[in-house]
């Protein structure tokens, strides 16, 4: 099963229509794939008819943005129902608010001499209200203040750079509860993108337990090989299930193409099992 559960397209802040994306992972061997736009289920109709009509099996999915321990972490929803109030509601009141903090973006980027970074950054938005700093990486890089949208986010919008500016998401108990309120399973996304020490990282993994979560990221556009291998052992740990996803947003953006992971441990159980 080549699964690809986690990749983004307009509706959010990837480069492509959820159909093109569609298109794009069929061509590259995905046979179950899932469209998980940031806090935002708006292509899901589009991207399940794609899919279908591509000969791939469809789970429906997000990606909620919330904050734990004063950082951001990002949650996984697949096999959700993208017509549930609960979710609707509670993506609507998690997007409230980035518009304020672009422009306070756009403001800090201006102050280290890269005026009208804001204004830059919206041409590269199709949904004004999910503006992410993705928008602003690819401004940056055509204006030749970087090489590529990793090397914007290592100097300037990385958490803890002079552009970065934090904004207060859902609450980790929130997103699993809209997710199983959905009919879905919560998944933590790219663990290896989140700078927690042993200890912060069991407190995160206990209490995402503890709210009934029972799957991890473990391979992932957003993970090195040498993370493959640590959070497949984390996944062993807990007794996580595994999810699969490429984390893919732009051709040349990721670590990864759509269809090209490597597959998870033949001992992890998949996520996706379950529903297939």
């Amino acid at each position: 099963m080549n699964a690809d559960l986690h990749c983004h397209s307009t509706v959010s802040d990837g480069y492509f229509s959820p159909t093109d994306v569609a298109r794009r992972a069929q061509a590259g061997g995905v046979t179950l794939w899932s469209l998980t736009d940031h806090d935002e289920i708006g292509g899901q109709v589009e991207a399940r008819q794609a899919a279908l009509e591509l000969g791939m099996d469809y789970l429906c999915g997000v990606e909620i943005s919330v904050t734990w321990a004063s950082r951001t972490v990002h949650i996984v929803g697949l096999h959700v129902d993208p017509a549930c109030e609960a979710l609707v509601a509670g993506l609507e009141r998690t997007r409230n608010g980035r518009a304020a903090r672009a422009e306070a973006m756009g403001e800090a980027l201006e102050a280290l001499g890269i005026p009208n970074a804001y204004e830059g950054a919206l041409k590269f938005v199709s949904n004004p209200d999910l503006i992410s700093r993705t928008h602003f990486a690819r401004f940056l890089v055509e204006s030749g203040y970087a090489e590529s949208t990793q090397d914007v986010f290592s100097r300037y919008l990385g958490e803890g750079k002079p552009g970065f500016i934090a904004h207060r998401w859902a609450k980790l108990a929130d997103a699993v509860q809209w997710i199983h309120a959905a009919g879905g399973e919560a998944i933590v996304a790219h663990p290896g993108r989140y700078a927690y020490t042993p200890v912060e990282f069991d407190a995160l993994f206990s209490e995402f337990i503890d709210l009934g979560g029972k799957a991890i990221e473990v391979i992932t556009g957003s993970h090195t090989p040498d993370q493959y291998r640590e959070y497949a052992d984390v996944a062993r740990r807990y007794g996580f299930e595994a999810s699969r996803g490429s984390d893919f947003h732009a051709p040349g953006e990721g670590r990864i193409e759509l269809g090209s992971l490597p597959p998870l441990p033949s001992d992890l159980k998949p996520v996706w099992e379950r529903w297939l």
